[in-house]
């Protein structure tokens, strides 16, 4: 047995959308008897547990379409680091030179320039932290698209083991045969997808 704690990024997500799919018992969609050896909770690599559990996080994470988003998303990180050091000293520079004119200045116009210095601080933060936004919205949108095409594949995994539903592995309290199939999920989903960049190309 174990004890798990609940929470994971994806429970609410996979768990409703799994949900809205009704999966039936094996016995509701097929009263059939198979043969010894051919039914679904024998075939190889499937795990023979009426309860599957997942690890959405690593799910994402480890298959090669989560990886090429977290590749993505550093390097658009990395631009947005550099170009906000590249900001950051241009506007000391513009300081410095502000104060140091400020002895030669009537108060008024010293005023007035420190006043739309101030203003172009203001406008270039709202605009870095507009992009950083935008960073973040590109994974959100990445997470929820990956969890849409990887629903079929679920859904294939568990006719094909017949188990009644699939929980999220972190809400699962205490289970005796709860099986994890995230491993069997990210050969599955990998292999219908990859890391979905041909996908993207074609959507553009």
């Amino acid at each position: 047995m174990r004890q798990l704690a609940p929470g994971g990024w994806a429970a609410r997500g996979f768990a409703v959308a799994l949900a809205c799919f009704g999966a039936a018992p094996a016995f509701a969609q097929d009263t059939a008897q198979p043969a010894p050896g051919q039914g679904r909770g024998y075939q190889l690599g499937l795990p023979q547990s009426g309860i599957l559990t997942i690890q959405p996080e690593r799910l994402f994470s480890e298959s090669a379409f989560g990886q090429r988003v977290e590749r993505e998303m550093e390097a658009e990180g990395a631009v947005l680091t550099a170009e906000n050091r590249r900001i950051e000293a241009e506007l000391r520079r513009e300081e410095l030179e502000l104060t140091e004119r400020r002895s030669g200045m009537e108060p008024q116009a010293f005023r007035a320039l420190a006043d739309a210095f101030d203003q172009k601080v203001q406008d270039t933060r709202r605009r870095q932290e507009q992009k950083l936004r935008e960073i973040t919205q590109m994974g959100e949108e990445a997470r929820r698209e990956f969890i849409s095409a990887s629903l079929p594949v679920l859904q294939q995994i568990l006719r094909e083991t017949g188990a009644g539903a699939i929980l999220d592995h972190a809400s699962v309290f205490l289970s005796a045969d709860a099986a994890d199939i995230t491993s069997l999920a990210i050969a599955r989903v990998d292999a219908v997808l990859g890391d979905g960049a041909a996908q993207e190309d074609g959507d553009r």
